[in-house]
C-alpha cells in the first residue's frame, strides 16, 4: 500500500485530503526545482543565459522552451507507471555516482588537494556568510543533508516505491542512496564551486560585495566538460521521474476516479510550469527544508501506531474500522507539533532543519496520547 493508502485508513478521508493536496503541490515544486537544474545543463551548449540566485522569473525564451521539454521527457518517463520509473533510475545512477566521484576529484585537484591532510587543513576556513544569511555551521551542512528528503524518508512517502520491494533489506537502499546523493554530491559540489570562487569572474564580485553567481550546469561543465552536463541532466531527471510519480499518486488519491497516468501527467505539468521559474531551484535549500518540515510528522504517525499501538491496547487504522472521516488526534498531533517546532525556529532562530527530527518524535508521541483519549470508551 500506499502512504496516502495507509494514512486513509488512519487518519480519515477528509483529513487525508487536506495532506494529500499538500503533499502533491509540494513534491510537484520539488520536481520542478529539479528540472531547473537539468535545464541549466541543457543550456550550456546553447550559451544561453543562466538564472542567478536572486532570480524569481525566467530570463529568456530560450529558458521556458529548454524546461518545457525537459518537463514533458521527464513527466512522459514518469507517467509510464513504476516499472519505467525504476528501470530509468537503474540506467542512470551509475553515471550519476561516477559524476559526482569525478567532479570530487577533479575539483580536489584543482584546488591543490592532494592528500587528506591537505582537505583537513581547509577545514574551518569559509567566510562570514553575506548579509541577511546564517553562518553554515558542519552541523547545518549535516541535518540538512540528512532531512533534506525528510517528506520520503521519516515521512514515510518512500511507501510508494517500497510496496514494490521483496524484503525489508530494500530499505537499505534508501539509506545508500541518501549518502550518496546527498553526502557525496554535496561535498562535490562545495569543491567545485570552491574552484569557481578562485575564477577572475567570482573574484571581481565578491569584491563589489556580491555572491558570485553561477548555475550547476556550468559548475559540472568546468570539471568534467560534456559529461558533466550529462550528469547534471540525469541527476534532475532522477529526482523529478519518482517525484513526479509520489505526486501523481497523491492526486489520484485525492481524486480515484482519476487515472494514475493521468494523474501523473497533471503533476508533471505542474511541475514543469513550476520549474520556469528559477526561484525554486535557487531557494532550494529552504524549500526542502520547510518541505519535510512540514510534511515528515505525518510518517510519525504511521511508525507509531504499528510499533506502539498493539503495545498500548489502542485500535489500528482507527478511521476505518470506526467510519470516522477526519480523525482529530492525527490533525492535532501533527498540527501542535508543527506549530511549537516552527515557533521555535522563528523566534529564537533556529535552523528549521535541526528541529525536524524533535518535530517528528513530539507528533508521534502527541498522536499516543490523543489516541488513547480519543480511544478510551473503545
Amino acid at each position: 500500500f500506499t502512504l496516502y493508502f495507509k494514512l486513509e485508513k488512519i487518519s480519515g478521508k477528509k483529513l487525508v485530503k487536506f495532506y494529500n493536496v499538500a503533499n502533491g503541490i509540494l513534491f510537484c515544486f520539488l520536481a520542478g526545482a529539479m528540472i531547473t537544474v537539468s535545464a541549466t545543463a541543457v543550456g550550456v551548449p546553447t550559451n544561453m543565459k543562466m538564472p542567478t540566485l536572486s532570480d524569481v522569473l525566467p530570463n529568456s525564451y530560450t529558458w521556458i522552451l529548454i524546461v518545457l521539454i525537459i518537463g514533458m521527457i521527464t513527466t512522459l518517463i514518469a507517467s509510464n507507471g513504476y516499472s519505467i520509473v525504476s528501470k530509468v533510475s537503474n540506467w542512470m545512477s551509475p553515471v550519476i555516482i561516477f559524476a559526482f566521484f569525478g567532479c570530487g576529484l577533479v575539483s580536489a585537484s584543482q584546488l591543490g588537494i592532494t592528500s587528506m591532510s591537505d582537505l583537513l587543513n581547509i577545514w574551518g576556513s569559509g567566510s562570514e556568510p553575506f548579509p541577511g544569511q546564517i553562518k553554515y555551521s558542519f552541523w547545518h551542512v549535516f541535518f540538512w543533508s540528512w532531512f533534506a528528503n525528510a517528506a520520503m524518508h521519516i515521512g514515510m512517502s518512500d511507501l510508494s516505491v517500497f510496496r514494490y520491494a521483496k524484503s525489508s533489506s530494500s530499505g537499505w537502499t534508501t539509506a545508500a542512496g541518501m549518502y550518496i546523493g546527498h553526502y557525496m554530491a554535496w561535498i562535490a559540489a562545495c569543491l567545485l564551486y570552491a574552484v569557481y570562487l578562485k575564477t577572475p569572474e567570482a573574484i571581481n564580485s565578491l569584491e563589489m560585495g556580491l555572491a558570485p553567481e553561477v548555475a550547476p550546469g556550468p559548475l559540472a561543465y568546468n570539471a568534467l566538460g560534456w559529461f558533466g552536463v550529462l550528469s547534471v541532466i540525469l541527476a534532475g531527471w532522477t529526482t523529478a521521474n519518482p517525484t513526479i510519480y509520489r505526486s501523481g499518486l497523491a492526486f489520484q488519491a485525492l481524486i480515484p476516479k482519476l487515472s494514475i497516468k493521468r494523474a501523473t501527467i497533471i503533476a508533471g505539468l505542474i511541475s514543469t510550469i513550476a520549474g520556469i521559474f528559477p526561484a525554486f531551484a535557487m531557494k532550494l535549500l529552504d524549500f526542502v527544508s520547510i518541505y519535510g518540515f512540514i510534511l515528515a510528522p505525518f510518517g510519525a504517525i504511521i511508525v507509531f501506531e504499528f510499533f506502539f499501538f498493539k503495545k498500548l491496547n489502542l485500535i489500528k487504522n482507527y478511521s476505518e474500522k470506526k467510519s470516522i472521516s477526519f480523525n482529530y488526534a492525527v490533525f492535532f498531533a501533527w498540527f501542535i507539533s508543527f506549530v511549537f517546532f516552527y515557533l521555535i525556529s522563528f523566534l529564537y532562530e533556529v535552523f528549521l532543519s535541526f528541529l525536524t527530527l524533535p518535530a517528528w518524535i513530539f507528533c508521534g508521541i502527541m498522536f499516543l496520547l490523543f489516541s488513547k483519549f480519543s480511544q478510551r470508551n473503545d
